[in-house]
């Protein structure tokens, strides 16, 4: 599972996890796509969102008239209602055929190259309502923070204008960024407005990416999980847009399949209970699997370009990764034709994903007729070589003589060979029936150009060793054992790649300053410093913590308590100070005394711990313990932070200082007493 992003003090940058970027006053610079752009791709969007409202519209409509027909007992309005019904449910129909068309149409995202390669199957991204957070922010700020919520405007804004510019992400690695950068500044907002027993109460609205039919969910999760799927779309599109006849344009297509599978992967094993169907764990699954086929068909066309020889080995290669190709098409289709997906995914989808197992069981036959029918007979030094590799050519074993005679013989290769063709051929027109069964499929000029192309070629090899004394029966030839040698790889998202920084990082440090933690009001108590210091240590940084509080000392007196931090010195914010920096304002204090905001977390009183830590501080026994919250963040290595300091002018700290009979051992290795 991912790691979440880390936090960081907007003061200084961490070299792992997530890179932040400098300056909270920045904010993110990417942008979306002009909403107005006329290309291609953005009147698809367009033509999908419109198409997206009505279908709201259309099953709202519904919902009503349902309700009436349930209510009411009067028969002339039930004729009346069911009449309606069936009118929205046409309309709906039409609607849904007319975003299946839009589903379909995998032209718009392919590349403007000339060469001729089998169009890939792309996602549409999902679309989204705005979100207007002003007010449910500002409000949670005041309520749950206790700060003025006006204050913040400028962060609220910042993340809503993310959040719109990623609903319309760029084709390329500056859209992906864009995702992820918004994905990634939800699990701040998560953290920071999402207790666990309380919803924010605003709803997420989004679209499924294929039926258009509307879904809403207070929880963030929806919003993550629906990102997540975008971010998986969007590397579809790059992928499908690839120019697949360069070893460049097939490496990056690939890698934006296997990104692709990553993404829906990991939305498969992280989130659950989705309310659309594109999310369900079936269309999930489902999608993992095209987008393995696709980079296998990839794999196999980066195969036909290094494989540029024509020798024996090589077309045997090509053979079984054509055979591993048509291998995961099938289980893709299969997974397509179950019952809870079948309905749901477009008939075009289905239709390519068979065509294109049919197409390529008939190219494994035709790369091992040409190895045998092209490719003279061995020699005694290669023979060894391709017995073994024919040994695992076939899933069973052809009938007819030895292997060693096989290949030798060219007149027994030609008849294997003309078997494999006659299989060829016959799959390259089941390929071809299919096609033509689905009416987008046969506006597809360039699938229909593909496909008619392989089964000419098939043809012209079949005629080209055809003689016209063959009086034998061509037999049936064995299917070809699927074999890659470049396994698909599963590629989860790398959320660390991606500069973000906390937009709320004001509010103070995570680890006390969340949505989880409750705190009672903020305090504000004044401290003259006494004889002998303060009499309280601290501990930590981001915020200081104080560890202990001398009784009957300055601090004691103030109503100082264990376990409180220190917000402010001097109307001076320290929510993210260092441990020096609040001691160097603590030691600039005259005889005027000091302010200082402090704040308890709800739970975090323990009296009888207290007692006992002014006992032992009392008794010089004893060691302070550590504070859990705090420990993460402290970094005490230097000398100021694990030595006794006593603040008074009449006494000067020496080599065994102690504070009222207080040893040094009674102070933590991380804490230090003023």
């Amino acid at each position: 599972m991912m790691m979440p992003p880390e936090e960081e003090s907007p003061h200084g940058d961490r070299d792992g996890g997530l890179v932040l970027l400098h300056g909270p006053k920045s904010g993110s610079t990417r942008k979306g796509c002009d909403p107005f752009a006329q290309t291609q791709r953005s009147k698809l969007q367009h033509r999908r969102a419109r198409i997206n409202q009505q279908i709201n519209k259309e099953m709202r409509m519904r919902a009503g008239a349902e309700n009436l027909f349930r209510a009411t007992s009067n028969h002339k309005v039930k004729e009346t209602v069911a009449l309606e019904l069936s009118y929205v449910n046409s309309n709906l129909q039409l609607l849904k055929e007319e975003l299946e068309e839009l589903n379909s149409s995998m032209d718009v995202y392919q590349n403007d190259s000339e060469s001729i390669s089998v169009p890939m199957i792309p996602l549409g991204l999902k679309e989204t309502k705005e979100l207007d957070l002003l007010v449910p922010l500002k409000d949670f700020i005041s309520e749950h923070y206790g700060e003025e919520g006006v204050l913040f405007e400028k962060e609220i804004k910042e993340f809503m204008e993310l959040r719109q510019a990623m609903r319309t992400p760029s084709r390329n690695e500056a859209g992906l960024e864009l995702l992820m950068e918004y994905y990634n500044q939800l699990y701040f907002l998560d953290s920071r407005f999402f207790p666990p027993t309380k919803t924010l109460g605003v709803f997420f609205h989004w679209y499924d990416s294929l039926t258009g039919v509307p879904s809403h969910q207070r929880a963030l999760a929806f919003e993550k999980g629906s990102v997540l799927f975008n971010l998986g779309a969007l590397h579809t599109q790059i992928g499908a847009r690839q120019d697949r006849a360069s070893l460049p344009g097939l490496n990056q297509a690939i890698d934006a399949f296997q990104k692709a599978a990553g993404a829906f992967n990991y939305l498969k094993e992280n989130f659950s209970n989705a309310p659309s169907l594109d999310m369900s764990v079936a269309s999930l699954t489902m999608l993992v699997r095209l987008m393995v086929a696709q980079v296998q068909e990839c794999v196999f066309e980066k195969m036909t370009l290094l494989r540029a020889q024509n020798n024996f080995l090589a077309r045997l290669q090509l053979a079984q990764e054509a055979a591993r190709v048509e291998d995961v098409y099938s289980l893709v289709h299969q997974t397509m034709s179950q019952p809870h997906v079948k309905d749901y995914v477009p008939f075009s989808w289905t239709t390519m994903v068979h065509v294109k197992s049919e197409h390529f069981k008939a190219l494994s036959h035709y790369f091992a007729a040409v190895a045998l029918c092209d490719c003279p007979a061995p020699s005694d030094a290669e023979l060894l070589e391709q017995e073994k590799a024919f040994l695992q050519f076939h899933i069973t074993m052809p009938e007819g003589p030895s292997l060693r005679v096989l290949l030798q013989d060219p007149e027994e290769r030609r008849k294997l060979g003309k078997a494999h063709l006659k299989k060829a051929i016959m799959k390259h027109e089941e390929a071809m029936r299919i096609h033509g069964l689905c009416k987008i499929l046969r506006k597809m000029d360039i699938l229909q150009e593909v496909l008619s192309f392989a089964h000419k070629r098939s043809l012209s090899k079949y005629s080209e060793i055809d003689h016209e004394e063959d009086f034998f029966e061509t037999g049936e030839a064995p299917d070809i054992h699927p074999k890659t040698h470049q396994k698909p790889e599963i590629k989860s998202p790398n959320f660390s790649q991606v500069k973000v920084t906390d937009l709320f990082h004001r509010l103070g440090p995570l680890s006390v300053f969340s949505a989880k933690n409750k705190w009672y009001p903020a305090r504000r108590v004044h401290l003259v410093r006494g004889e002998n210091g303060f009499g309280f240590t601290l501990r930590g940084d981001s915020p200081v913590l104080i560890a202990g509080v001398i009784p009957g000392g300055c601090a004691a007196e103030a109503g100082l308590k264990e376990g409180d931090y220190i917000i402010s010195v001097n109307g001076k914010d320290c929510k993210w100070s260092k441990h020096a920096e609040v001691v160097q304002l603590l030691k600039s204090t005259g005889k005027e005394g000091v302010d200082i905001g402090v704040i308890t977390l709800q739970g975090s009183e323990c009296p009888k711990a207290v007692d006992r830590k002014a006992a032992a501080m009392s008794s010089g026994s004893g060691m302070l313990k550590s504070n859990k919250e705090n420990s993460r963040k402290s970094l005490m290595n230097s000398k100021s932070a694990s030595t006794l300091l006593v603040w008074s002018k009449k006494s000067k700290r020496s080599k065994k200082s102690t504070y009222s009979g207080v040893p040094f051992t009674a102070v933590g290795d991380n804490e230090a007493m003023y």
